[in-house]
C-alpha cells in the first residue's frame, strides 16, 4: 500500500489531497492513510472520526494521519484518538519535511503535530500534474479568510486570507492543460479577496484575465464560490468579453432576508445580491447562479424565511445548496436564540422543491438546443451551464458538442454530434 488520501469538505481540500500525496511520497511514506478533514459542521467532524475508525479497523498496519480543518481547529482531541499515528495542521500538511518523522522513524515528543494558523501569512503555490479520478481540475489561488460571519468557524481552521503569486498560478494552468485537461476551475476559501497581500495588488478579475490571456489553449475557465459584494471591475470585464470563462457562478448568498445577514455579519443586502444578479445578466444573459443558502438561522421567523425563498424566483436561482442551521460550538451563532431543528430542516425542504423547480426549468429551456459539453468519467458531461448531461457515447475528458433530445432525472440527455472546437 502506497499513500491514500480520504477528502472530505470543499474543493480546496480535494485540490491539497493532491499535493498530500506527491509530498508524502516525496518523503518517502508508504503504508499511509491521509484523512483530510472539514469543520464547516460538527457532522463533518463526527464524520471525520468516524472515517478514522473506519480507516483503522480496515488497514491495521496502515499508519493513520489526520489534517485539515478539523485537525486544525480540535487538534488533541483527534490526537487523544488512539487509532491515530499523527496530526497535522493545515498548513503543515503541504510540506514533505511534516512526513518525513514517520518514515525516518525520528521520534515524535507528540503525535499533534498543529502550529498557530493565524500566525501564517503565505501560501506556497504546488505544482501538481492532475487531479485522480476527475476530468476537471481545481487550483488554488487563494486560502484563509479574513472575515468573521458569525456562523462559520472556518477563519480559525484557515487562517487569514492569503494569496498565491499570480505567476504560480498561470504555470499551474499551463501545465494543467499542458497535460490533457480542458476545464480549471479556480478554488480558494475566499477567493474574490484575492490579492491585496500580494505585490501590486491584483484582484481576482485581473487573475483570471491573465490566466485567458497567458493560457490561450485552455478551453474552460471556472470561477468557484465568490463572495458578490467582492466582484471587482475586472471581473465583469472578464465574464462579458471571453466566452471561455463559464456563464455559471455560485454565490455565498446565505440568506435572502436583511435582517438575518446582518445578525450573519454578512457584508451584502439583499438588495445588492438581486443587484450582481442582473448586472451578470446583462453581460453575459445566460448566465446561471448556484447559491449557498443557511435556513433555520438563529431568529429566522416565517417572514424571514419567506424573503429567502421569495429571492429564489426574483433572482431566477438555480443550483440551491440548501443547509438546515446546526450551532458550531465557538461561533458567535451559536450563542443566539436558536430555531428549533425541525422547523430548520423543514425551511430546507420548501428551499430543495424551489431550488429543483428551477433546475427543471432550465433543463427543460436547453431542449433542442447544442451544447458544449465535457464528459466525466461516470458517463455524466457538464454544459458550460454546469448542467448534467448523460453522454455515454464520448470518452472521459473529452469535449464534445451533443444535441439535447429530453430530460431525464435533475439532467439532460443528448446525442454527441462532435468533438467540441
Amino acid at each position: 500500500m502506497a499513500v491514500e488520501t480520504l477528502t472530505f469538505g470543499c474543493r480546496l481540500n480535494a485540490y491539497e489531497a493532491e499535493v498530500m500525496k506527491a509530498e508524502a511520497e516525496k518523503a518517502g511514506l508508504d503504508n499511509a492513510i491521509i484523512i483530510n478533514t472539514c469543520a464547516v459542521t460538527t457532522e463533518a467532524v463526527r464524520q471525520g472520526r468516524q472515517a478514522v475508525r473506519k480507516a483503522r479497523r480496515d488497514n491495521p498496519a496502515a499508519r493513520i494521519i489526520v489534517t485539515g480543518c478539523a485537525a486544525q481547529i480540535e487538534a488533541r482531541s483527534f490526537g487523544d484518538m488512539a487509532e491515530v499515528d499523527l496530526v497535522i495542521g493545515n498548513e503543515d500538511k503541504l510540506k514533505a519535511t511534516s512526513y518525513a518523522p514517520m518514515v525516518f522513524g525520528a521520534p515524535l515528543n507528540d503525535k499533534v503535530q498543529v502550529n498557530d494558523i493565524m500566525s501564517v501569512r503565505e501560501t506556497a503555490g504546488h505544482l501538481i500534474e492532475g487531479m485522480d479520478g476527475r476530468a476537471r481540475a481545481f487550483v488554488q489561488v487563494q486560502n484563509g479568510c479574513d472575515h468573521r460571519c458569525t456562523f462559520c468557524i472556518i477563519p480559525f481552521g484557515r487562517g487569514p486570507s492569503r494569496s498565491v503569486p499570480m505567476g504560480m498560478v498561470v504555470d499551474q494552468v499551463k501545465k494543467l492543460v499542458a497535460n490533457g485537461y480542458s476545464e480549471i476551475v479556480l478554488t480558494g476559501v475566499d477567493i474574490t479577496s484575492y490579492g491585496p497581500d500580494l505585490p501590486g495588488s491584483p484582484t481576482l478579475g485581473k487573475l483570471t484575465q491573465a490566466i485567458l490571456r497567458h493560457v490561450p489553449d485552455l478551453p474552460r475557465l471556472r470561477i468557484s464560490s465568490i463572495d458578490s459584494i467582492e466582484a471587482d471591475d475586472a471581473l465583469y470585464d472578464a465574464i462579458a468579453s471571453d466566452r471561455r470563462l463559464m456563464p455559471h457562478l455560485h454565490l455565498s448568498l446565505q440568506s435572502g432576508d436583511d435582517m438575518i445577514l446582518k445578525r450573519m455579519k454578512r457584508r451584502h443586502s439583499r438588495d445588492d445580491a438581486l443587484a450582481i444578479v442582473a448586472k451578470l445578466r446583462s453581460l453575459r444573459p445566460n448566465m446561471v447562479f448556484g447559491v449557498d443558502i443557511i435556513t433555520g438561522f438563529p431568529t429566522e421567523t416565517d417572514a424571514m424565511f419567506d424573503s429567502t425563498l421569495r429571492i429564489v424566483a426574483e433572482a431566477d436561482l438555480t443550483y440551491l445548496h440548501v443547509f438546515p442551521y446546526s450551532p458550531r460550538e465557538g461561533t458567535p451563532a451559536a450563542r443566539m436564540p436558536q430555531v428549533s431543528k425541525h422547523i430548520a430542516k423543514q425551511r430546507a425542504a420548501i428551499l430543495r422543491q424551489a431550488g429543483n423547480a428551477q433546475l427543471e426549468k432550465l433543463c427543460n429551456s436547453r431542449v433542442g438546443k447544442l451544447e458544449n459539453v465535457l464528459v466525466e468519467l461516470n458517463g455524466i458531461g457538464r454544459t458550460e451551464q454546469f448542467l448534467p448531461v448523460t453522454a455515454h457515447d464520448a470518452q472521459p475528458g473529452e469535449l464534445v458538442t451533443m444535441r439535447v433530445t429530453g430530460v431525464a432525472g435533475e439532467g439532460l440527455v443528448g446525442k454527441t454530434l462532435q468533438q467540441a472546437a
